[in-house]
Parts: C-alpha cells; sequence; structure tokens
C-alpha cells in the first residue's frame, strides 16, 4: 500500500517537473500577432544548465544572451519568426517580422520563463523601458534585467531587436543604451 502511494507521488512529481511550456511570442509589429511557442523541458533544461555554470553576474549576462537567441531560434522553427532580421527594414515584407514592441514583450516573457524556473542566480526580471534619445528617432523598447547585488542596483537591456533570429542578444547597462548604445540597424 504504502508502496503504491510513493510510486504514485514519485510519478505525479516526475510529471509536475517535466513538463513542457508554451510562450507567446509577438509578431507583426506592436504584437498584433502572437504565436504559440512550445518550449520542451529537453531544451529548457538544456538552457538551464548552460546558465547554471555562471560565476558571477557578468558571466550570467554573456550566457543569457546566447540562451535568448537559442530560445528565439528554437520559436523560429515553429513560427514565421524564423525570417525576422535585426532591426526593422532588413527582413522586408517576410511574414514573421518583429519590430522592438514584439521583441520587448516577447524578450520579457522568456526571461520571466527562465526566472520562474530559477535558471537566474545573478539577475531578475523588470518591466521592459523605453527610450527616445533624439527628436529624429521614434521610440525604442527593450527587455530589462536588474543585477541582484548588495550594493547600488545595476540595470540591463536585452535587447533581441537588434540580430537576427536565432543569434545571441544584445545585452548593455540600460544608461547607455537609453543613450542611444547599440549595433547600428
Amino acid at each position: 500500500m504504502f508502496r503504491s502511494f510513493l510510486l504514485a507521488l514519485m510519478v505525479s512529481w516526475a510529471g509536475a517537473v517535466a513538463a513542457d511550456e508554451v510562450v507567446p511570442i509577438c509578431y507583426g509589429y506592436g504584437c498584433i500577432a502572437q504565436a504559440q511557442i512550445k518550449f520542451s523541458e529537453v531544451q529548457l533544461r538544456e538552457i538551464g544548465r548552460q546558465l547554471s555554470v555562471a560565476v558571477d553576474a557578468e558571466n550570467e549576462r554573456k550566457m543569457l544572451a546566447v540562451a535568448i537567441g537559442e530560445l528565439y531560434g528554437w520559436a523560429g522553427q515553429q513560427s514565421d519568426i524564423k525570417n525576422d532580421r535585426g532591426g526593422n527594414y532588413a527582413d522586408g515584407h517576410s511574414p514573421g517580422k518583429m519590430d522592438c514592441i514584439d521583441h520587448s514583450k516577447s524578450t520579457t516573457r522568456l526571461l520571466k520563463l527562465l526566472e520562474a524556473r530559477g535558471s537566474l542566480r545573478w539577475h531578475q526580471v523588470l518591466e521592459p523601458e523605453v527610450r527616445n534619445w533624439a527628436l529624429v528617432f521614434p521610440a525604442h523598447w527593450s527587455a530589462v534585467i536588474e543585477e541582484k547585488t548588495g550594493g547600488e542596483a545595476q540595470r540591463f537591456v536585452v535587447d533581441s531587436w537588434f540580430v537576427d533570429n536565432g543569434q545571441p542578444a544584445v545585452i548593455l547597462p540600460l544608461a547607455e543604451w537609453k543613450q542611444g548604445a547599440g549595433p547600428d540597424v
């Protein structure tokens, strides 16, 4: 009797731990469309394993840039976002193109997934931020993380808009990004 109960408990626990995750990924500019992207438990464990070897916050940011690229690459295998190119113009009229609003919302969702799974040890996820650094350029949005430190909080953007689908995200200090830092796309 106890053995059956223990076996049922283990099966129940294993099912709860080993579950795929579905994340809505925005596209079409302004998040007018969303693809329901399924990440397998195997994929998410691999990302968690990669991030688990980070020795400090700086190292975790480097690994996180790659992890976000991998997650977007897997999402591109399931949706038209595979056609997305860095910036707003390189993808032309391809289906699945994404603007900075699509990227900021989707990257934040991916970061929150990693955070909820305990994969981020050195950072916490914040809400997206916007920059308006010159009247000539429109507003630009990005996902944001904050370093977990005992001292003054340091914030960073995790900006996947700058790169083609599947490439590592650009991670910059928020203050520099607010001043216009980032690749020219």
